[in-house]
């Protein structure tokens, strides 16, 4: 990736959900899915979900080349979507239906710039 990726580079899930973060001030290295799903300093996996979490699907348990949305809420995920060309708002179960995302790997939260965490919603890596 770019040292410094925006949409005008070209837009990949990843990058859509980056620049949807930065809309509401919250930043995260640009990051592939892979090394994302790994970091420990900047986000953690959580059980449950809320919004402006990230989500990651894949078709199998590999982070690597996993699918990224935005969580909005009510089960619903924000992401580019290169089936429609466009982004959309999906439920979970929408993306199970399809082969290359119907693993979700789980969901990651953005630390406080501080680095405290969120406690009991807290996955083991």
């Amino acid at each position: 990736m770019a040292e410094k990726p925006g949409l005008t580079e070209g837009a990949n899930c990843q990058l859509f959900a980056y620049e949807v973060l930065r809309h509401f001030a919250l930043h995260v290295p640009a990051w592939r899915s892979s090394d994302l799903w790994a970091d420990t300093g900047h986000t953690e996996r959580v059980r449950a979900s809320r919004p402006l979490d990230l989500a990651f699907f894949n078709a199998g348990d590999d982070a690597w080349g996993a699918h990224v949305g935005v969580v909005v809420g009510e089960g619903q995920v924000l992401h580019l979507c290169a089936e429609l060309g466009r982004p959309a708002v999906w439920r979970l179960e929408e993306f199970t239906r399809r082969e290359r995302y119907r693993t979700l790997l789980g969901f990651k939260r953005l630390l406080p710039e501080d680095g405290s965490r969120s406690g009991d919603e807290r996955t083991e890596s």
